[in-house]
């Protein structure tokens, strides 16, 4: 009986012995999956540095002591520069625009061939949509032809003044809708006899492209 016990004992370790190296020699799986937390990206969209861009939109506007309401589209590029401070927004901006707003009325006809800006901007982001307002000085030529076609232009120096939304739709791309009003103070035209010059309201549509 002790000898049957101890054979079934020696068999037994065997047996673990062998199924254990048999076991090991099993190639392993994979080892379970699992799925790191996703860190959300910023949603805090950068306005701050220098950006450039072009614009096309309408102009309309009047000639002063005139009939005179010169109108047409107008197109250019803007470059300028933003700081930002939490969801403030300021900065200063840049643009020369040509313009084919012009009226006739008889015997004139006034236009306004191209004008530029030079103005700040101030506004508040919410995260990639920024509404601002902007203020500067305004400057062009504006263009008197008598009937004969014979021209006389002067350049101006105004102001400008307007609203604006802008919306960064990928990191370093932006879209923008901006009114601008600008004011060409008056200046004496031999052809007219009189003090001219322009009023004018523009809405423009933009692209700016962030460095």
């Amino acid at each position: 009986m002790k000898k049957s016990s101890w054979g079934l004992a020696v068999a037994f370790t065997a047996l673990v012995g062998a199924s254990a190296a048999w076991a090991a020699d099993i190639p392993r799986g994979p080892s379970p999956y699992y799925s790191s937390p996703v860190i959300p990206a910023n949603s805090v969209y950068n306005w701050a540095g220098f950006y450039a861009g072009a614009n096309v939109g309408y102009e309309w506007g009047k000639i002063t002591n005139s009939p005179l309401r010169p109108s047409g589209i107008a197109g250019g590029i803007q470059g300028g520069y933003n700081w930002q401070n939490g969801r403030f927004v300021f900065g200063g901006e840049t643009d020369i625009q040509a313009s084919a707003a012009d009226d006739t009325f008889a015997p004139y006809k006034f236009s306004n061939p191209w004008f530029g800006t030079v103005r700040v901007r101030a506004g508040y982001a919410f995260s990639n949509i920024l509404l601002y307002g902007t203020a500067g000085l305004a400057y062009g030529d504006v263009t008197a032809t008598t009937p004969l076609g014979l021209d006389e232009s002067k350049t101006s120096l105004g102001w400008t003044a307007g609203l604006g939304v802008e919306v960064g739709f990928a990191p370093n791309w932006s879209a923008k809708v901006e009114y601008l009003y600008l004011d060409l103070g008056d200046e004496n035209y031999v052809t007219t006899g009189t003090d001219n010059g322009l009023g004018a309201s523009v809405l423009r549509f933009g692209v700016n492209y962030h460095f």
